[in-house]
């Protein structure tokens, strides 16, 4: 056997695949978190926006340290974006059960969402489709727009004495939440357009070799 980088393989017990298992683990924890009390729980709504908070900074830091140290392997290109898909899936899912997104939203968002992945898993091996900016910025407005709805501020009701300036700095970053999650909704449809066109026009082109 030569001794060529392709005859090295990438153990799949390694730091970045240990992250992405975590984040899957974390979702189940995360819902019960998010739906205590059916989301009236401050205390509980602030444990779920760690969690979530967690689940995002770990998703950075697991594919940067694969890149930077060569730890792709097969289980974690398969893993890691059903990972991000459960995270942010349940996060939908939830705040809808609580009554702070549109049901209608969720379904559009988790279809187009779990649609692309699916497909990109079905065709990993045959046709490779590069990151575009669409869904860099659609994947930052969601996750800022998700952590913002998590967590327990103030909106939609009066607050008097001393609860003021809080109540209405909740109010700011709810309705601000939802417009960065509008914004996300359209930047989804858009960079999963984006993708099925690729896949199509890759599919049309004929092999090189």
């Amino acid at each position: 056997m030569s001794a060529t980088g392709q005859d090295h393989q990438v153990s799949n017990y390694n730091i970045a695949n240990v992250l992405t298992v975590l984040r899957i683990v974390l979702v189940p924890f995360f819902a019960w978190a998010l739906l205590q009390d059916d989301g009236a729980s401050t205390t509980w709504r602030w444990v779920a926006f760690g969690i979530f908070a967690v689940a995002m900074i770990t998703d950075k830091i697991d594919g940067d340290l694969a890149r930077k140290h060569g730890l792709i392997t097969d289980f974690g290109k398969i893993a890691d974006p059903i990972a991000d898909k459960a995270i942010t899936g349940m996060a939908f899912i939830a705040l809808s059960i609580v009554g702070d997104i549109w049901w209608w939203v969720t379904i559009v968002v988790l279809v187009r969402e779990w649609s692309v992945t699916l497909l990109r898993l079905s065709v990993l091996k045959q046709v490779v489709i590069a990151a575009t900016w669409s869904g860099k910025v659609k994947t930052t407005l969601q996750g800022v727009a998700l952590a913002g709805l998590i967590m327990p501020l103030p909106h939609g009701d009066a607050h008097g004495g001393a609860f003021d300036a809080w109540g209405r700095f909740g109010e700011v970053l709810f309705y601000l939440s939802q417009a960065l999650l509008a914004g996300a909704v359209i930047m989804t449809l858009w960079s999963g357009y984006e993708f099925f066109r690729a896949v199509r026009q890759q599919r049309r082109t004929p092999a090189a070799h």
